[in-house]
């Protein structure tokens, strides 16, 4: 679905990628992990255009992308999630989703109604998926972080992605709420035949919910596997998930 080689990007003398060979399949997670700084998030961003790497090349399903504005790419079926979630505070979460759904269609007009009915009832549907039914009438800036993360990937999948890039779904959500925040998440993904990427720092999210595992280091994919091989690994756990291997709370940022 996503093919990306050779990309080369560095910012002075670090090294954002370095040479980031990479394959996405069609229907799979993969959660791409590392310590902070190794590039997972330049990647993410060069994928959506919001960065242009200095060599190398992306394709999706097929066709180029680099040099195409994020606009443009989310049109071409690639959608994203930011690590602080996107929504408008003053607005009410079905606000929220209603907006999403205008851009999709490419209503943006003060004369036509945001929540007209055939937007509200989208819009409460794409809610009810996501388990946010109970809130629809609050306003964003009123909800936990949990719900705010979830709100903000409706939003995103209100776009009609293919493809779906995360980054730090979980980051911010306590831990009491993260598992049950990625399973809602992951549910409605696979019911909509969404493909997606994730950075991920929970090894125990990575471990229960990626197909596979990439693992940056200094802009390099220092290994690629399934879950249980990757997190397996002595390197992986010495170098890149440190004092997380051991269980301890991993550093975000």
């Amino acid at each position: 679905m996503l093919s990306a080689r050779g990309l080369r990007l560095a910012f002075g003398g670090v090294k954002a990628a370095d040479g980031i060979d990479l394959d996405v399949m069609p229907g799979e997670f993969l959660a791409i992990i590392g310590p902070n700084g190794a590039g997972k998030t330049t990647f993410i961003n060069m994928t959506t255009g919001y960065l242009r790497p200095q060599a190398g090349a992306i394709e999706y399903e097929g066709r180029p992308i680099l040099g195409l504005a994020p606009r443009a790419i989310v049109r071409r079926g690639i959608g994203r999630s930011f690590q602080l979630p996107q929504l408008f505070a003053e607005h009410t979460v079905l606000e929220n989703a209603a907006l999403a759904i205008a851009a999709r269609v490419g209503i943006w007009s003060p004369l036509t109604p945001l929540l007209r009915p055939g937007f509200r009832k989208e819009a409460v549907e794409l809610l009810a998926r996501f388990g946010l039914e109970g809130v629809a009438e609050a306003r964003a800036d009123a909800l936990n972080e949990g719900a705010r993360k979830l709100a903000d990937i409706a939003m995103a999948v209100a776009l009609e992605p293919r493809l779906l890039l995360m980054d730090e779904p979980t980051s911010g959500v306590a831990a009491s709420e993260k598992m049950g925040v990625v399973e809602t998440l992951v549910r409605v993904l696979r019911e909509a035949g969404v493909t997606a990427v994730f950075v991920e720092h929970d090894m125990d999210v990575v471990a229960r919910f990626a197909d596979r595992v990439a693992v940056w280091s200094q802009g390099r994919i220092l290994a690629l596997g399934p879950p249980g091989e990757i997190l397996a690994d002595p390197v992986v756990r010495r170098e890149v998930i440190g004092i997380e291997a051991a269980g301890a709370a991993p550093a975000h940022g």
